[in-house]
């Protein structure tokens, strides 16, 4: 644990103004492609400060509500900074509590602090460059949706061209830590086609799916393979009956590493066992892959790495790069070439009942926000810098 995890009485000023909007977006509803209350409260609110924001349709794709939300600001830049609106679980019944250290629920439901505290740092940000009239470069905001199922809001968000870095509002670090580079995820769904048959008059008419399941997973590696790659195997169902031999059984698991290649030759073999284990009892075998999302690598040579420490820095913290074994947005705009990075912001315990987020790490990750966006950032200095 680092001396920026450890808890503490706040020494830091915190402005009542983020934590007031902090618990007004806690309560409002909006599960993975159901964003569209969020979605309606973030362009009141910008409409408000007499700024421009406009949502994409890209909704339409999986029969969401709502689409990303993309606020532009002085010409909108070259660099965007997002928070997602949805949450894994339902927040309409949260009780926000606020103490003079943190906030929690009252412990009977998620705080939806994952990525609440991003949108309320974020909404924070623009309302402060507008009231205080703050001079800033060129920068855009944007909401993104499905974050928490799919990443396919920020996968197919649309962005100007002109576009070369995102600094992403979401990870459960505290501020002053980042992630550089995390992996990459392909899911895999197996389903084993047999044929039904009574187990007890004519077992050996049948063939046993679930067995085949049973033979595919012992097959495989699971758990940690190795220092940067992990596989598991999270879910299995079939069978209709115990006097049934089953005719149909469905597994969905995964392959994570830090290495695309190695993700790709770990998914192919698993194929290929899956399909013998099939063979073996006479089974069929449909197997289908995705991508979840591809690993990346930020160096301390990229520009991104360069601002984010600076900002950090300024905001009077020490930058603390790290790997992460979790996918967030970062990813998908790194695939798209996109240089990302994903910024500590101590929403802490994410998806648990016992969320919580210190209110300076509230207040320190809108300094970072600031400091990123402020008009004298070094990205204007000379680039031998």
């Amino acid at each position: 644990m680092t001396a920026l995890q450890e808890s503490s009485k706040t020494t830091v000023k915190v402005d009542p103004r983020i934590v007031e909007i902090f618990r007004e977006v806690a309560v409002i509803p909006a599960l993975s492609g159901r964003e569209r209350p969020m979605a309606d409260y973030i362009h009141n609110f910008i409409s408000r400060l007499g700024l421009t924001s406009y949502e994409d349709n890209t909704f339409t794709r999986w029969n969401g509500d709502a689409g990303n939300i993309l606020c532009p600001v002085a010409g909108g830049g070259n660099f965007i900074m997002t928070a997602h609106m949805d949450t894994p679980r339902p927040t309409a019944d949260t009780k926000v509590i606020i103490d003079d250290e943190k906030i929690t629920s009252d412990g009977t439901t998620a705080l939806g602090v994952d990525n609440r505290a991003g949108v309320a740092i974020l909404l924070y940000t623009l309302e402060k460059v507008v009231k205080e009239n703050l001079p800033t470069r060129g920068f855009t905001i944007a909401f993104t949706t499905c974050e928490e199922t799919t990443l396919d809001g920020s996968m197919h968000i649309p962005l100007r061209k002109e576009v070369e870095m995102a600094f992403v509002f979401d990870s459960s670090m505290r501020p002053g830590n980042f992630v550089c580079s995390s992996c990459g995820a392909i899911a895999f769904k197996a389903t084993f086609l047999g044929k039904a048959s009574h187990s007890g008059i004519a077992p050996e008419k049948g063939i046993n799916a679930v067995l085949a399941a049973a033979k595919a997973i012992t097959s495989i590696p699971l758990g940690r393979v190795d220092d940067t790659t992990t596989v598991n195997v999270g879910m299995i169902h079939g069978g209709e009956a115990v006097n049934v031999v089953p005719a149909q059984a469905t597994l969905e698991g995964e392959v994570r590493s830090m290495d695309l290649e190695r993700i790709e030759a770990l998914s192919r073999t698993i194929h290929e066992r899956f399909e013998a284990s099939a063979r073996e009892v006479g089974a069929e075998l449909e197997f289908t892959a995705r991508w979840d999302f591809t690993p990346y690598h930020i160096t301390p040579e990229d520009r991104i790495f360069q601002e984010i420490s600076h900002a950090i820095e300024k905001a009077g913290l020490k930058p603390q790069p790290y790997v992460s074994w979790g996918g967030s947005d970062a990813n998908s705009f790194n695939r798209r070439g996109i240089k990302a990075v994903n910024i500590g912001i101590g929403a802490q315990n994410p998806h648990a009942n016992t969320e919580f987020i210190y209110l300076e790490d509230l207040q320190k990750s809108a300094d970072i926000a600031l400091e990123i966006i402020r008009e004298q950032n070094f990205l204007h200095e000379p680039a031998s810098r």
